[in-house]
């Protein structure tokens, strides 16, 4: 037996040797980017543009968060994502688990039909067209709420959180049906203290995939000032629209080119800022909320 043991401990040590070399590989890969994109926003135009990444203290600069912040535009921009993020997850979060734990209950009349129809929109949908009209019948065109509640909703979201709340104890949910407790009742006191992970992993993801989105902005919305900063972002990092206050009116052609690419890395950074912030705080529950409920 401890032959066996010494002789699997080399297989073993030699399959983590690899396991540790291709996480390490992987971590290199995702890693470099964000330290040049993080670097080049403190770095001087000329010098990334010739040189590359300098760690001379000589040829750093904050010129370019300066006149980010300067620029009405993209803090607008980025208290407009937050407000769209952050009302997109609250929605998004607070009927997905009102309908998992809705489709949760055994006792739920038509629970299979409600399921095969969810289903059925996740592979079949109005497209971009009755979708647009719809949203502009509704009164929305060209208000946070166009991009806000269209989208808030996903079948996958709520088969997630269905999942979840089927792998609760239901012995406390009996326990309560026997002491009288209605079913609002068990939902605020017992099922809502008991989903901390699901909720955090579902804020998580909705407040993500708002926050990167751009392409609802771009069809629903025509005042510059409702603009997300994704869709600002876009502007500067893809059609390499620089507003010209933002690096000076009087500047000639070339110094605009020269300060562009500090400004674009400087609002990836600043774009970034909030997603860093918050998945340190989520990443305990993400795991967890993910996973409990498909081990039954």
């Amino acid at each position: 037996m401890d032959n066996k043991l010494i002789n699997n401990s080399k297989s073993d040590k030699f399959i983590l040797f690899i396991n540790k070399i291709l996480l390490g590989l992987i971590v290199l890969i995702v890693t470099v980017p964000l330290l040049y994109v993080l670097l080049g926003s403190f770095l001087q135009p000329d010098i990334l543009l010739t040189k590359g990444i300098s760690f001379d203290p000589s040829h750093w600069t904050i010129d370019g968060y300066v006149r980010i912040f300067q620029d009405g535009s993209i803090m607008r921009g980025f208290l407009n994502s937050i407000l769209y993020a952050t009302g997109f997850t609250l929605v998004s979060v607070i009927f997905t688990i009102m309908a998992g734990y809705s489709l949760s209950v055994d006792g739920l009349v038509g629970k299979k039909a409600l399921m095969l129809y969810f289903i059925i929109t996740m592979f079949f949908n109005g497209g971009m067209v009755p979708t647009y009209l719809l949203v502009r019948e509704l009164g929305m065109l060209n208000t946070p709420w166009a991009i806000i509640l269209p989208g808030a909703i996903t079948v996958w979201n709520i088969i997630l959180a269905r999942t979840y709340f089927r792998g609760l104890p239901k012995g406390l949910i009996e326990a309560a049906r026997i002491d009288g407790a209605s079913d609002a009742r068990i939902f605020l006191s017992i099922i809502l203290p008991l989903s901390k992970p699901i909720i955090f992993v579902l804020a998580l993801y909705s407040f993500i995939g708002q926050w990167n989105a751009y392409f609802d902005a771009m069809i629903y919305l025509e005042d510059r000032s409702l603009y997300p900063l994704q869709l600002i972002l876009r502007d500067i990092l893809i059609q390499n629209e620089v507003q010209p206050g933002m690096i000076g009116d009087q500047m000639a052609r070339a110094e605009l080119q020269r300060l562009a690419e500090m400004i674009k890395y400087s609002a990836i950074v600043i774009a970034s800022l909030p997603l860093m912030i918050m998945y340190p705080f989520f990443q305990k529950y993400f795991e967890k909320g993910v996973m409990v409920g498909s081990l039954k």
